[in-house]
């Protein structure tokens, strides 16, 4: 295949990377960045898709952050692969202020008194996990299905993440959005201006050449000079 990897990766090494890429987070995050700034599409459309990003990765739509984002990028008009680029604002490192931030938040709004600590909300969302996939093979065998345990879960946890994730991932996103905006703008500038200087060197290049062909042309006709003409026969 074309695009096969070189290295087979081992599930070990997948699970680490995603925790720690190679390089580290600080080499993938100006990767990321880089990538942004090179994209083929306006500074603004661009902008919108970082906020789109950065705002999916406030909510607890795991597994499917991508597919959100691009949602709302489409909604936003802003562009798609910078929604996908910017999820990766969400990682193991930020998760935790993330899950926090929308958690208290929707906890707040909700008016809930019962608050789950930060240290069970992925134990929580692996048990859920855990439970529909259950269900659904009993489904499939006919079995007993027990859904009281998704729907306390739906309603401590789900409910209030995903109501709480509004207001800090717009907030955050719209940070990110602005403060994106001139950096991708002075970047484009930048670039347009050594792609006009590197047009202009080669054409200077290519003139030059010209000239020395010309020059070498007359030399073999007999002048000494581009300016005098060639002896007559």
């Amino acid at each position: 295949m074309v695009f096969k990897r070189r290295d087979s990766r081992s599930w070990p090494r997948v699970v680490l990377e995603f925790f720690w890429p190679r390089g580290g987070w600080r080499r993938a995050s100006s990767y990321i960045l880089h990538r942004l700034r090179r994209l083929p599409d306006t500074p603004d459309r661009i902008a919108r898709g970082v906020f789109a990003g950065v705002f999916v990765s406030f909510t607890p739509l795991y597994g499917f952050h991508f597919l959100a984002a691009a949602t709302v990028a489409w909604a936003y008009r802003g562009n798609i692969l910078a929604a996908l680029l910017a999820t990766f604002v969400g990682n193991p490192i930020t998760f935790p202020i993330f899950a926090t931030m929308s958690l208290e938040t929707g906890y707040w709004l909700l008016g809930a008194e019962y608050r789950l600590p930060l240290s069970a909300v992925m134990p929580a969302f692996g048990e859920a996990g855990a439970q529909l996939s259950r269900n659904l093979i009993r489904l499939l065998h006919g079995g007993e299905t027990y859904w009281e345990p998704l729907k306390v879960f739906f309603t401590k946890v789900y409910l209030p993440y995903l109501v709480g994730a509004i207001i800090p991932g717009t907030i955050v996103g719209l940070m990110f959005q602005y403060a994106s905006l001139p950096l991708i703008r002075a970047y484009q500038r930048l670039r347009s201006r050594k792609t006009v200087e590197r047009i202009e060197r080669r054409r200077a290049s290519q003139r030059v050449k010209m000239a020395q062909a010309e020059a070498a042309d007359w030399q073999l006709l007999g002048a000494d000079d581009p300016g005098d003409k060639p002896p007559r026969k």
